[in-house]
């Protein structure tokens, strides 16, 4: 299930973050997303990696 694609609202509320969150950072392309026919999608396994990443960059600084 490490591969499976989440909707906006399904990653908003597996991050508890809202969805305009969600939408910013799509929009500012901070996150990595694939759009299929119109609609925003996230691997699981990205968004896993995307936040261990930024866990690492927020330790450096």
């Amino acid at each position: 299930m490490e591969d499976a694609y989440m909707t906006i609202k399904e990653l908003a509320r597996y991050l508890k973050v809202k969805q305009s969150t969600v939408y910013n950072w799509v929009n500012n392309e901070r996150i990595p997303a694939s759009k299929v026919v119109g609609q925003w999608r996230f691997r699981r396994n990205e968004i896993d990696s995307w936040v261990k990443d930024s866990k690492k960059k927020a330790k450096i600084k």
